[in-house]
């Protein structure tokens, strides 16, 4: 039977495309037309609620977390490959233009579409190709709906000497989205229904649909095997996987006409491509009228990187409800792969709300985390499935501290102050008392004490079964320092909650006496980790002396705080970011790559990461007080929003040059880092 078909006279209006906004990301055929180069730049497109769609530049699928609709089903988790793609051929004239690309297992590339694509650019976050079939040129866009599990695919037809016929094939799954699959015999329910198809992968499964208000869909039971992901083979993972085509259907457009396709979960959502379209711009807009709005002047000097960086802090935000509190926020650590994590969301959440014009938000995050304070700690990670979350965290709680100051610092609210107060105080006494993992204050001097064997607690996590690659057991340097910086943050806020201050500011004192523990005087710069029951105090150059001058109270001598910044400048200090060991050092690793235990090998040993680059940048600030030159470290890492993750950026970077992005390809604490640093040396 032969696909659907629709008529020119059947389709909607005109795409206006007027509302196009220059684009801070775009590449021509220099680009374009190299397969190696395109499916190593990826996009990204996200709905506030966990879901998200994603791919590459060329148009093949290289890692098992790409995909058209990868539905949030337990928002903001539950993470679930519903529509992997759409592979269209285009027939112009007599002759046929292939759109997507594939690689297969078997080492063959078919279609290969990327060969036709004259351009992409991003509009805001909306992903935009230019493709040109002779005298033809064919746009199409990607964009999600915000609050919704549903994407929208538009084709329009800016220019040619006649119609121009587009074929669609839909490519399906239902699976985790850690997940690979192997198909074998599995039978999905695929029906026609009004507008579209509805496919149910299995009992119980959540429906999704492929919809449109102009073009009709034939329904297919077809298993495409082994499509190849070169991604997953460089992580050592399964490569390979296969996909369902489910539906087809056809469309002959008219110069200056538009279809659009919708991905969704929901039957009944908007299908009016140009007015969903309108909406998206609309609610971009506005996040950059807010981040202009809370600082007019820095925004006028803002570079085009950190405009679009504004737009990518958005991506992060989730919606998280809680019982009572159904509008809830938390902040996804990174995509593709990470949940929100507690650690990540308090070091993230001022850069990527405060800065940003948000405050709203940053109250929101703060109180629905409020509500999983146990033991003085804040859960590290809320599991994919959904549960219970886990609390093997040593700083979390420490970072909460601190986002709260800063919250206040911004917006004055003492009424939020007086309501966390209690949060902030449990903190304290259960540090002070002793809670999860031995986590506790020595009470010979004062410092935070941390650990036990097969524990990772601070942010330097990596675990490869029972192997815990940096277990920083005892006294860590950053630890401490967020102690200190936690106690005078009690002691300013407590006149506001009507407490009395003292208390605090004594046992700060007594933490800053202490401190000089962690000197160490023949390498003129701080021991990692003091009293590590294995191996005494670990000199090993690591960054996390940074926070010992970047956070507002400091408990170390100006003298001192220049000498660490001198020596992460010279040692750790790379284009972009600051290396997690310095060159040199026992077991330091320049490359991360490999298997599972490789990579976690690599990950704190060496291997750079961005949102270090922020603390760094305010460190520097506040020993050499020049804010050009403090800032001028960002704007390397600022131009990757053209590589890797497109208008984002990335997790990390190998460790020795050319300094290859690696990992997450957008990461919350590094957007937020870079714009938060960024917004201070501009003052």
């Amino acid at each position: 039977m032969a696909m659907t078909q629709r008529s020119a006279s059947s389709l909607t209006e005109p795409e206006v495309t007027s509302h196009t906004r220059k684009a801070n990301v775009e590449f021509g055929r220099e680009i374009c037309d190299s397969l190696e180069i395109t499916e190593q730049r990826e996009w990204l497109v996200t709905n506030g609620i966990g879901g998200y769609a994603s791919g590459t530049v060329g148009g093949n699928l290289t890692r098992r977390y790409h995909g058209l609709l990868v539905a949030a089903l337990k928002p903001p988790v539950g993470r679930t490959q519903m529509v992997a793609k759409l592979d269209e051929m285009a027939s112009y004239d007599g002759s046929e233009y292939p759109l997507a690309t594939n690689r297969w297992a078997s080492g063959a590339v078919d279609p290969q579409g990327y060969l036709n694509i004259e351009s992409f650019r991003l509009e805001g976050t909306t992903p935009v190709w230019r493709f040109v079939l002779a005298d033809a040129l064919l746009e199409k866009r990607i964009w999600m709906r915000q609050g919704e599990d549903t994407t929208y695919v538009r084709y329009s037809l800016l220019r040619a000497g006649g119609s121009l016929r587009v074929a669609v094939k839909a490519l399906v799954n239902y699976r985790d989205f850690h997940a690979s699959t192997h198909a074998g015999d599995w039978r999905m329910q695929v029906e026609s229904v009004e507008h579209g198809v509805r496919v149910v992968a299995f009992d119980g499964a959540t429906p999704f649909y492929l919809l449109s208000s102009s073009v009709g869909f034939e329904p297919k039971h077809e298993w495409y095997r082994d499509y190849f992901m070169p991604m997953e083979k460089y992580r050592g993972l399964d490569d390979h996987e296969d996909h369902l085509l489910a539906a087809t259907t056809s469309v002959e457009l008219a110069p200056a006409q538009s279809v659009t396709f919708v991905l969704t979960t929901n039957s009944q959502t908007e299908l009016d491509g140009t007015r969903c379209l309108a909406e998206r711009v609309e609610y971009e807009v506005s996040l950059c009228s807010k981040w202009q709005g809370s600082d007019a002047q820095a925004a006028l000097s803002a570079p085009s990187w950190i405009r679009q960086l504004v737009l990518a802090a958005d991506q992060f935000i989730v919606k998280r409800s809680l019982q009572g509190e159904p509008d809830g926020r938390s902040i996804i650590a990174g995509y593709h792969w990470f949940g929100d994590w507690g650690r990540d969301t308090m070091i993230a959440l001022p850069g990527l709300t405060l800065t940003t014009g948000r405050s709203e938000i940053a109250r929101k995050t703060l109180f629905a985390f409020a509500r999983y304070m146990d033991g003085g700690m804040l859960p590290n990670n809320f599991p994919d499935a959904g549960g219970q979350p886990e609390y093997n965290t040593v700083d979390a709680a420490l970072w909460y501290s601190e986002a709260v100051r800063q919250y206040f610092t911004a917006t004055k609210d003492a009424e939020a102050v007086t309501q966390l107060y209690p949060v902030l105080t449990q903190i304290i006494s259960a540090h002070l008392k002793g809670t999860r993992f031995h986590i506790h204050v020595d009470d010979a001097d004062g410092l935070l004490y941390a650990g036990e064997d097969g524990v990772q607690l601070t942010w330097m996590d990596a675990k490869v079964g029972d192997w815990v690659v940096t277990p920083r057991i005892g006294k860590p340097v950053e630890v401490n320092a967020l102690w200190y910086n936690a106690l005078k943050t009690m002691a300013s806020l407590a006149p506001i909650a009507g407490k009395s201050a003292e208390p605090f500011q004594k046992m700060a004192e007594r933490v800053k006496k202490s401190f000089v523990k962690f000197w160490n005087a023949a390498a003129n710069c701080c021991f990692d980790v003091i009293e590590d029951p294995r191996i005494g105090n670990d000199a090993s150059l690591r960054p996390n002396q940074i926070f010992a001058v970047s956070l507002p109270e400091s408990p170390l001598s100006p003298e001192q705080q220049k000498a660490v910044v001198s020596v992460c400048a010279r040692r750790l200090v790379t284009s972009y970011g600051l290396r997690s060991l310095a060159q040199g050092e026992p077991g330091y690793q320049g490359h991360y790559g490999g298997g599972p235990r490789e990579r976690d090998g690599a990950y704190h040993q060496g291997t750079v990461w961005g949102w270090l680059l922020g603390p760094f940048v305010l460190a520097h600030l506040r020993v050499y007080g020049d804010r050009k030159a403090a800032q001028s470290f960002l704007e390397p890492l600022g131009t990757q929003i053209a590589s890797y993750g497109l208008g984002t950026l990335g997790e990390i970077f190998d460790g020795d040059p050319p300094f290859a992005p690696r990992g997450c390809i957008a990461q919350a604490w590094t957007v937020a880092e870079v714009l938060r640093a960024w917004r201070v040396t501009v003052d």
